[in-house]
C-alpha cells in the first residue's frame, strides 16, 4: 500500500497486480487480496497474471479461464496476463477473447452467461438431439437405397442402409458385419470413408457429443470445418461419366 500511495502521489502510471496465487500457494486468499486492493483503490488499475492458474494445473485452460475473466469484469480488472506455451493452454488467448466478452455481456445484462455463445463448449456439446429407437428403426425400414446413413443415440451407433439395420459400440465389429451382408458397394474408397465416419461417431458417443454424417464434430471455437468427401466424390464420379467435349 504504501508503495501504490508513493507512486501515485510522484504522477507515476501504474497496475497493481496483488498475485494470483497457484492452487494450493493461497489461491483463494489471493483473490481476497483481489477484493481488498478494489476496495481500497476502487479508481486504480489492476491486473492479473492468470496464467499462474492455467499453466500450473493440470485441467483444460478454457473453463478456468472464463471463470478467472468473469472476476475480473465483475471486480473491473481490466488487464490480464496469459500465456498459452503449455499444450492444454495453447488457446488461451482465444479463449480469453471469448471469455471477457462474454462476461461483459452477463455482467452488464445482470443475467447469467448461459445461451449467448458457446464458443468456450468445446468438449461435449449444448444439446444432444433425442433420438429414439424406433424412430431409428422405422427409418431403417424405410431406407432402400445403398447409400449408408450413420446415427447416434444415446447408448450406441447405428449403421443403416440398403435394408439393413446394425447397432452396437464397437465400430470394428459393426463393418464387420456389415461385410458379412456381402454388399456390392463397399469399395476401398467407400469402405475408407465408413471407417472415417465410424470414427467420428465412436468419439461422440464417448464424450456425450452430437453426430452428424458429413459435418465436422462442433469443438466450440476451436471447430474445424470440415469438407463432404461424400459429396466430392459423387461430383467427380458425375464428372467422370460425361462424354468428354
Amino acid at each position: 500500500a504504501d508503495t501504490v500511495e508513493y507512486l501515485a502521489g510522484k504522477g507515476v502510471p501504474l497496475r497493481i497486480d496483488p498475485i494470483l496465487e497457484p492452487i494450493g500457494l493461497g489461491f483463494a486468499t489471493s483473490l481476497w487480496r483481489y477484493m481488498e486492493a478494489r476496495k481500497i483503490w476502487p479508481d486504480a488499475r489492476l491486473m492479473m497474471g492468470i496464467g499462474n492458474l492455467t499453466v500450473l494445473t493440470d485441467v483444460d485452460s478454457a473453463g478456468v479461464n472464463m471463470l478467472l475473466l468473469a472476476i475480473c469484469e465483475e471486480l473491473d480488472i481490466d488487464s490480464v496476463l496469459t500465456t498459452q506455451v503449455i499444450n492444454w493452454a495453447r488457446s488461451s488467448v482465444r479463449e480469453c477473447d471469448v471469455a471477457r466478452r462474454l462476461a461483459h455481456y452477463a455482467v452488464r445484462q445482470h443475467t447469467p452467461p448461459k445461451n449467448v455463445d458457446s464458443r468456450l463448449v468445446c468438449l461435449r456439446d449444448v444439446r444432444l438431439p433425442e433420438r429414439d429407437a424406433a424412430d431409428i428403426q422405422e427409418l431403417a425400414e424405410q431406407i432402400r437405397d445403398n447409400n449408408y446413413r450413420i446415427l447416434n443415440d444415446e447408448r450406441q451407433i447405428h449403421l443403416l442402409g440398403g435394408g439393413g439395420h446394425w447397432q452396437g459400440v464397437d465400430v470394428f465389429e459393426l463393418f464387420h458385419e456389415l461385410m458379412q451382408s456381402a454388399p456390392t458397394n463397399v469399395d476401398e474408397s467407400h469402405a475408407f470413408y465408413l471407417g472415417y465416419e465410424l470414427c467420428k461417431a465412436t468419439i461422440a458417443l464417448q464424450l456425450g457429443k452430437n453426430y452428424e454424417q458429413d459435418r465436422a464434430l462442433e469443438w466450440g471455437h476451436l471447430t474445424v470445418p470440415e469438407i463432404s468427401h461424400r459429396r466430392l466424390r459423387r461430383s467427380r464420379s458425375s464428372s467422370s461419366q460425361q462424354p468428354p467435349p
